[in-house]
């Protein structure tokens, strides 16, 4: 093993009694445990955040089951390298080995195209596929794809699991272990790595690699002060990732466009995932814009759209529109209150009864119990509108929906108040 090769890639586990974490899938009496042990495995998309040992995992399979192992980043392959991988995988059937395992990291990178190209393998058994994502594949891979795999989630390691990677790390690495090193404390590099085990490991190779000496006493300060001094400003997996996406988040709420751009550009700088900041722009358009300004949802709709078609760079410019498009829109976030409040009384009252007279009656017997009786149909009313009780007896009197001051919902306010009075203030 040379002493070139990261800290994070010397200690990568060959086999399933190494590996830390993930208990859910690879514990003892886990489904996927077991599935690896009896030589049978379907293919599989490992779903989860950077650094969780998605990629460990795949090559665990591969070893375990002595299958040949291919793989491919979706970020540099295309079509041709996918058939080239399964060009190869056919040669070998004819010498009844077993069929090899594809590994595609960051498949929610694929296009449509690509991913089409690896159906026919995936069915036919050609290839065992294994694909890691950080992105939900339900958005990210295409249903024939996925409807071909099995979906498993991997989550961020636990305290206790971080720190037993540390503990092996010091004693087990044969350039660690030459050192005397202690953890003193441990809060600033649990904060820091965030669940994340390679990013964990990439601080304390950081820190050794920084410290005079074969004796280091790592502590809070000196993890604080050795990252300040040696990362970007910009850590996507860390704190300032939230920060920088809650102050982004903010600037636009609070209607100030060259904040929002700013942030933006820090984060398409900092290499965050457009694609992310696309459904940041979504949740906006509907969280904060509302019914002040309906059109923003769609802009932001075509925004998210725009983004996976074209990707990036080109894909800044659509973020760019759109963030200063929702920053300089009217505000509301009575849509995201309504649900809220609903949500929070349906929580507490439990399922109330459907009254009956809007209740559908498709049978003789459910139009004799009353189901539909005097309901009014809106439409057979002056102005396509006739008075009635909609919600279940105990809460008729309630409120969810209230128009926020602006000129589109005062607008709104106007209607309800014509329609149904005293109830919106009429």
């Amino acid at each position: 093993m040379s002493s070139n090769q990261p800290l994070a890639e010397r200690l990568r586990p060959k086999h399933l009694n190494e590996y830390i974490g993930q208990d859910h899938l690879v514990g003892s009496k886990a489904a996927l445990r077991k599935m690896i042990e009896s030589g049978n495995i379907p293919s599989i998309i490992f779903w989860g955040p950077p650094g969780v040992g998605k990629t460990t995992l795949a090559k665990i399979i591969a070893n375990t089951l002595e299958r040949p192992f291919y793989t491919l980043s979706a970020v540099n392959s295309g079509v041709k390298d996918v058939r080239e991988v399964i060009e190869k995988a056919k040669k070998q059937q004819f010498f009844n080995k077993p069929n090899p395992i594809l590994f595609i990291d960051e498949i929610h990178r694929f296009s449509k195209s690509q991913q089409d190209s690896l159906l026919g393998a995936v069915e036919n058994g050609t290839i065992t596929l294994i694909g890691a994502t950080t992105e939900n594949p339900s958005f990210e891979v295409i249903s024939p794809l996925l409807s071909r795999c099995q979906v498993y989630v991997l989550n961020p390691l636990e305290k206790e699991e971080l720190i037993q990677l540390v503990n092996s790390a010091v004693k087990k690495d044969f350039i660690l272990k030459t050192k005397n090193i202690t953890i003193a404390e441990d809060r600033a590099l649990l904060r820091y790595s965030g669940g994340d085990a390679r990013k964990l490991l990439n601080v304390i190779e950081l820190i050794v690699n920084s410290v005079a000496g074969d004796k280091i006493d790592i502590n809070d300060q000196i993890v604080t002060e050795c990252l300040q001094k040696n990362l970007a400003a910009y850590d996507k997996l860390g704190d300032m990732h939230y920060d920088i996406i809650s102050a982004f988040i903010k600037s636009v709420r609070g209607s100030d466009p060259d904040a929002a751009v700013y942030w933006l550009a820090r984060m398409i700088e900092g290499g965050e995932d457009v694609k992310f900041i696309a459904r940041r722009l979504l949740i906006l358009a509907a969280e904060d814009i509302g019914l002040a300004n309906p059109n923003a949802l769609l802009i932001a709709q075509s925004t998210f759209d725009a983004v996976h078609q074209i990707g990036y760079p080109e894909s800044r410019i659509v973020l760019s529109e759109c963030t200063i498009y929702l920053a300089t829109s009217p505000k509301s976030n009575s849509a995201y209150m309504a649900v809220e409040n609903a949500l929070e009384l349906v929580r507490r009252t439990g399922d109330l009864s459907v009254p009956l007279h809007i209740r559908n009656a498709p049978t003789k017997l459910m139009k004799e119990l009353g189901y539909a009786k005097n309901y009014k149909y809106a439409h057979s009313f002056e102005g396509n509108f006739a008075e009635q009780d909609f919600l279940p007896r105990e809460i008729k009197k309630e409120r969810f929906y209230i128009p926020c001051k602006n000129q589109r919902e005062q607008k709104i306010l106007e209607r309800l108040k014509m329609w149904w009075g005293k109830r919106f203030g009429g």
